[in-house]
């Protein structure tokens, strides 16, 4: 009986996904909506994310405009997108929100590489949890003779080349970001 990967290959994927929405808040030179999608709004009694209380929308390159469903939400919603450490500048004005992005410095550009190093590690310590789990699983079946020795082994050499996959994925992940910020 051979070791079922499906599982692990499920929890990959989920990990390169996450280092993707991650890297969707990291901005590069552009203001797009995604950028505000970690902020969490105090709304009617719980924290909701931004893009449940209001619309975001792009005037132009480096200026957002969001606009509240509730107007009373506008002071919550700045409050919000002040202290979630954008460093973006905010002003209310009569029709809502403008979330304003400074040109990227150097020093800013060297903080967000080091946010994406950091995120690609975050990924990278998943995935090498999940290959601790599965081999822990792997010779726990063995152990338990559901599976012989030798498909012990070409399990974990199985196991090891979904790993370097991943690994080399997320990689590729990180690249394409640093490349964007280093534009």
């Amino acid at each position: 009986m051979a070791y079922d990967f499906k599982e692990l290959k499920q929890k990959i994927e989920d990990t390169g996904t996450w280092l993707t929405e991650e890297y969707f808040g990291i901005r590069t030179g552009r203001a797009t909506p995604a950028l505000l999608d970690s902020v969490r709004v105090e709304a009617y009694g719980s924290k909701m994310p931004l893009n449940q209380v209001a619309t975001i929308s792009v005037e132009d390159a480096r200026l957002l405009r969001v606009t509240p469903y509730d107007a009373t939400l506008s002071k919550d919603i700045e409050r919000a997108i002040t202290q979630s450490d954008l460093g973006v500048s905010v002003g209310v004005d009569d029709r809502g929100i403008r979330v304003s992005f400074p040109e990227l410095t150097a020093e800013r550009r060297v903080q967000l590489l080091k946010l994406v190093g950091d995120k690609r590690e975050d990924a990278r310590i998943s995935v090498r949890k999940l290959r601790e789990e599965v081999w822990e699983d792997i010779q726990q079946k063995e152990r338990e003779k559901d599976i012989s020795e030798d498909e012990k082994f070409r399990a974990k050499e199985e196991m090891q080349k979904l790993i370097d996959t991943a690994n080399k994925r997320l990689d590729d992940i990180a690249e394409k970001k640093e490349r964007e910020l280093n534009q």
